[in-house]
């Protein structure tokens, strides 16, 4: 009796040990499986490294409280989740609060809390739910946070608003992209050592207005400059990537020939080439008629020896912008309504690419195709933008005419389905100087020759409109319209986002960007079965666990006294 007596105190004290060990452990390591199928709470290893290098606390406000559709308190949850996570890899360094804009029933007072959140950045969304009385009613929520580091503060909108999707998948599409807008926006205020960028001039190229939204953007992130290169063979050296945007004048070989040596350097490239020569304007001032013409740059042999080829032609698509058109009666007032335009296709972003997955469509105006040429092992080439299945082709030089707009497309002329506007090139490409006399370009200039890159990248694009803004003379100086920003549809499309992710993908090395391409898959309830199958899941789920329960009672009252009566 006293052995087992001392074996059961040892096995209770080996338990207490066991059990204190345990919370020791868990307390100072922190541990947690995922067994979600899409690794939905798994940070990334691009976030733990941005997170484990802050030095200093960020303040996070989540402007994301209070009622609200079930959708967003679903987000709210997915953020919170999130916060969670990041504060414990940065060991405390991040700290965040939910706030909720609309909780003060002084409506100056809640008005002026919206007119300073959105003069901080953060875009308001009009949303209807019930309220306590079961009234359908519309509330202002603004689904975005800002975050405050030291001195700086950046403010991000979480809520993704593509018109083409339900608001069902803009939101899960929103919660796919919550790790990747924190962590962008966390490494936007933290980074000390910042990348450069450099805008090319010297050949008629969009100026410091045409490309001022997004240089005002990219200069969030970057060092923005802009620079001509005519003389110095090793002026683009200090610059992490560069952007051609829309050249009018043909390029000299030694220009091409700095370019083409930054590139086998391992130099980044953004090209936005003009094929399509066309003046909106001549067209509203020269009774609605104008011509495209080929704007030929002198750059045709180089992208040819890096993979791609821009055609002399013109897109139409009926998928397209509006433009403004005059429908009064001659010699009436004018009267100006949208009407479709398919010179102004809206781009398909390809979903497979962290740069355009989950993008709103892009703007062009007069793009033209891309073919993808060579067969080199060294470079892998894919298409980013294309143009919708209803489009077609049309060769320049070429007749434009408004009078396009009065007559009705047919459907089965758009034959030319999904055309290549946008290509991305990685590799290791050759230089088209290669077997070239250079001694001439290169002169008395220091300089070692390369025949071929180390590995780099580069995105061409056939329309440079694709990253310009409207410019407005005004009388107190000059007004930038937002890049991507059609005044009349009062829509967004997504030619900034679509920049900024190419810049990023481009010159970011700590893959940040590739969080873009994760996918958490949307397990929607089929409406149509819901409301088919009502009365049968009803009667599973309510009637029938009562029906067994009351069986259960029968038998085991009828075996009991079975049992128990003699």
């Amino acid at each position: 009796m006293k052995n087992l007596k001392k074996q059961n105190i040892i096995q209770l004290l080996i338990a207490l040990i066991i059990i204190l060990l345990i919370n020791y452990i868990s307390s100072n390591k922190y541990f947690r499986l995922d067994l979600t199928a899409d690794k939905r709470y798994t940070l990334s290893q691009a976030t733990c490294n941005v997170l484990d290098s802050l030095d200093d606390i960020i303040y996070i406000e989540i402007y994301l409280d209070g009622e609200m559709p079930i959708g967003f308190k679903r987000m709210q949850k997915s953020i919170a989740e999130l916060m969670e996570e990041f504060r414990i890899v940065a060991e405390n360094n991040v700290q965040f609060s939910f706030v909720n804009p609309s909780e003060s029933t002084d409506i100056s007072k809640r008005n002026a809390i919206y007119r300073d959140l959105y003069q901080r950045g953060l875009n308001p969304t009009n949303v209807k739910d019930r309220n306590d009385d079961g009234a359908m009613v519309e509330k202002i929520l603004f689904p975005g946070a800002i975050l405050i580091y030291n001195d700086k503060e950046t403010s991000i909108n979480l809520l993704v608003n593509n018109p083409g999707l339900s608001a069902e998948v803009n939101l899960n599409n929103s919660i796919q992209a919550l790790e990747y807008e924190f962590v962008d926006a966390i490494r936007k205020i933290t980074t000390k050592k910042r990348k450069k960028i450099a805008f090319i001039e010297g050949q008629k190229e969009l100026n410091e207005f045409e490309t001022g939204d997004i240089t005002r953007a990219l200069n969030e992130y970057y060092d923005i400059d802009r620079v001509t290169i005519k003389e110095y063979l090793n002026i683009l050296n200090p610059y992490d990537a560069i952007i051609v945007a829309g050249p009018k004048e043909a390029y000299t070989e030694k220009s091409k020939f700095i370019i083409d040596q930054y590139i086998m350097n391992g130099g980044k490239v953004l090209w936005f080439l003009e094929t399509a020569n066309v003046s909106m304007d001549s067209l509203a001032s020269n009774n609605g008629n104008t011509i495209a013409l080929f704007n030929d740059v002198n750059l045709s042999d180089q992208l040819f020896k890096y993979g791609v080829r821009i055609n002399p032609n013109v897109i139409e698509d009926i998928q397209c912008a509006v433009i403004p058109v005059n429908t009064a009666l001659a010699g009436n007032q004018a009267k100006f309504s949208p009407a479709p335009w398919l010179y102004f296709p809206l781009l398909s972003a390809q979903n497979r690419n962290p740069i355009t997955k989950n993008l709103n469509m892009i703007k062009a105006e007069f793009p033209s195709t891309i073919d993808i040429v060579g067969k080199s092992r060294d470079i892998k080439k894919q298409v980013i933008l294309t143009s919708s299945m209803g489009s077609r082709l049309k060769n320049l030089p070429l007749l434009i005419s408004l009078n396009q707009i009065r007559e009705k497309p047919n459907p089965k002329s758009f034959n030319s389905p999904n055309n290549p506007v946008a290509v991305l090139l990685e590799g290791k490409f050759e230089s088209v100087f290669t077997n070239r006399p250079i001694q001439r370009i290169v002169q008395d200039q220091k300089f070692e020759f390369k025949s071929q890159s180390v590995s780099t990248k580069m995105i061409v694009v056939s329309d440079a409109d694709i990253i310009k803004n409207k410019v407005k003379q005004k009388a107190d100086g000059v007004f930038l319209s937002p890049l991507g920003y059609d005044r009349y549809t009062k829509q967004t499309f997504g030619n900034k986002k679509f920049v900024m992710n190419a810049v990023h993908y481009l010159v970011d090395e700590s893959g940040i960007l590739n969080m873009r391409s994760r996918e958490f898959k949307l397990r929607l309830l089929n409406k149509e079965r819901i409301k088919k199958e009502k009365s049968k899941w009803q009667f599973i789920n309510v009637v029938l666990p009562v029906i067994l329960i009351l069986l259960f009672g029968i038998f085991f009252s009828y075996r009991r006294k079975r049992k128990y009566t003699h």
